[in-house]
C-alpha cells in the first residue's frame, strides 16, 4: 500500500511527455546499425535516408501537407524564429508589419521584439477572458503593410483552442501569409493546413510522446523561406544541419501513433479533464478555471487559488509525489506571473497563485482523485497562514 501511495503523478504533459515504447524501438537502430549520415552517397546511407523520406510523410499526413512541405527542426522554438523572421526579412520590401497576440508562446513574442530593433512594426492582438483572438479584433489590425499573421493553435498555458481556420481565412483574404505555433496542438486536435488556410505551421517531438530536440516547420510548397541556419545543403538547401536521424523517425513515428488514436485519445482525456475540472471547482472554495471550458484541449486544466502562491504549491505537491506547473515550463523561475494570465485580465495577486494540470492517456481517475485530494489539503494549510486570506474571511 506505502508502495502504490507513493507513486509519482505526472500531470505536466503539455512541458514534455513519455516516449513511446513504439516509438523508442523505431529510434534505436538509427544509434547504432544505421548511423550513416543521409547526406552520403554510399549504399549504407541508403537506410538513414529512406528512414527521413518516411517520417517527413507521417509528420506530412497529420496535418495533411505533402511531404515536401515538412522540414525537420531541432524543435519548436527553431520552427517559431525560422518561420517569422525569415518571412518577414523575404517579405521586407513587400511591408514591415507583424500581428500575433499577447498571449502567444515566448518564442514567438521575443522573435518580434526582436524584429522591433529591425524596424518592423508589430500588432499584439488583446484576447478576450477565455484566451481567444476576436477574428473582428484581426480584421481591424491588417494594414496595407502586414506582412505576416502569426496565431497560435492552442494556448500552451490555458489550452484554449483558436478559431485558427476563421483567422487563416481572413489572413488569406487579404493575402497575408499565415503562421500557427501548433506545438501544444499537433497531434492532439485535427489540424488541416489545407482547410484552415495555413502557411507556415511550427510543432514538436517531445509533446507527443516523440523524442525532444526535434521538430518541424510545415512550409507551403509554393513559398520562398530563407534558411535561419547557413551552411550545408540539408533540408533542400533551406536548413543547414546534420540530419537528427534518430530523433526524426522518432518523430514520424509519434505522429503516425497520434494520428491512429487521436479520437479515442480526446475522448477519454475530456472526461477525466472535466473530471477534475469539476472535482476542484466543486469542493475547494475561492478557486477559477482559467480558459475556455469547451474549446480547450482535451488534456488541459489551469486554476487560479485566491489567496496563495503557485510556487508553495507547486513544491508542496511535488513532496507529494505529483508533478504540475504554473504555466510554461521555458518561463519557470520567473517572479512576474504568467503573461497569459494576465491578458486574459486576471490582477497580479490571483495570477500568482496559479495551477497548470495536463494529462496523458496514461492518468487513471485513482490519480485524479488523488490529486484533487492532495489539493484541498495543501490549498487550505497555505490559506491558514495567509494574512490576505484571514482578512478575507473576517469580512465575509
Amino acid at each position: 500500500m506505502e508502495e502504490k501511495e507513493n507513486r509519482r503523478i505526472y500531470l505536466d504533459n503539455a512541458a514534455t511527455t513519455r516516449v513511446r515504447e513504439e516509438v523508442l524501438q523505431e529510434m534505436l537502430p538509427y544509434f547504432r546499425d544505421n548511423y550513416a549520415n543521409p547526406s552520403a552517397i554510399y549504399t549504407f546511407a541508403g537506410e538513414a535516408k529512406k528512414a527521413v523520406g518516411k517520417a517527413r510523410e507521417q509528420a506530412a499526413a497529420l496535418i495533411g501537407a505533402k511531404p515536401n512541405e515538412i522540414y525537420f527542426t531541432a524543435g519548436g522554438s527553431e520552427s517559431d524564429n525560422w518561420a517569422i523572421r525569415a518571412t518577414a526579412e523575404g517579405l521586407a520590401d513587400k511591408g514591415r508589419h507583424i500581428i500575433t497576440s499577447k498571449i502567444e508562446h515566448h518564442a514567438i513574442l521575443h522573435t518580434c521584439e526582436y524584429l522591433e530593433r529591425q524596424g518592423y512594426e508589430v500588432t499584439y492582438l488583446d484576447v478576450d477572458a477565455e484566451g481567444k483572438v476576436a477574428p473582428e479584433a484581426l480584421q481591424r489590425a491588417i494594414r496595407p503593410d502586414t506582412i505576416l499573421i502569426s496565431i497560435m493553435a492552442a494556448n500552451n498555458e490555458i489550452g484554449t483552442i483558436e478559431p485558427i481556420e476563421t483567422l487563416g481565412q481572413i489572413a488569406h483574404e487579404k493575402g497575408i501569409l499565415f503562421h500557427t505555433d501548433a506545438v501544444q496542438a499537433y497531434g492532439h486536435i485535427p489540424i488541416n493546413v489545407e482547410e484552415m488556410h495555413i502557411d507556415l505551421l511550427s510543432a514538436s517531438g517531445h509533446k507527443l510522446n516523440g523524442p525532444k530536440g526535434v521538430g518541424i516547420l510545415y512550409c507551403r510548397e509554393n513559398l520562398r523561406l530563407g534558411p535561419l541556419i547557413h551552411g550545408g545543403a540539408q533540408e533542400r538547401g533551406r536548413r543547414a544541419g546534420t540530419l537528427n536521424v534518430p530523433g526524426i523517425v522518432g518523430f514520424g513515428k509519434a505522429a503516425a501513433l497520434s494520428g491512429e488514436t487521436m479520437q479515442e485519445r480526446m475522448e477519454r482525456e475530456t472526461a477525466l479533464r472535466d473530471y477534475l475540472i469539476d472535482r476542484v471547482l466543486a469542493e475547494i472554495p475561492y478557486t477559477r478555471l482559467n480558459g475556455h471550458r469547451q474549446d480547450r484541449l482535451s488534456n488541459n486544466a489551469n486554476f487560479c487559488f485566491r489567496f496563495i502562491e503557485g510556487e508553495s504549491l507547486l513544491i508542496l505537491l511535488d513532496q507529494k509525489g505529483i508533478c504540475g506547473s504554473s504555466g510554461s515550463a521555458c518561463t519557470s523561475g520567473a517572479l512576474d506571473p504568467s503573461h497569459v494570465l494576465l491578458a486574459i485580465g486576471l490582477p497580479h495577486e490571483i495570477a500568482h497563485g496559479s495551477l497548470r494540470l495536463t494529462l496523458s492517456e496514461e492518468n487513471t481517475r485513482e490519480e485524479i482523485d488523488r490529486t484533487v485530494e492532495a489539493l484541498k489539503e495543501i490549498v487550505g494549510r497555505l490559506r491558514d497562514m495567509s494574512p490576505l486570506y484571514e482578512d478575507f474571511v473576517k469580512r465575509q
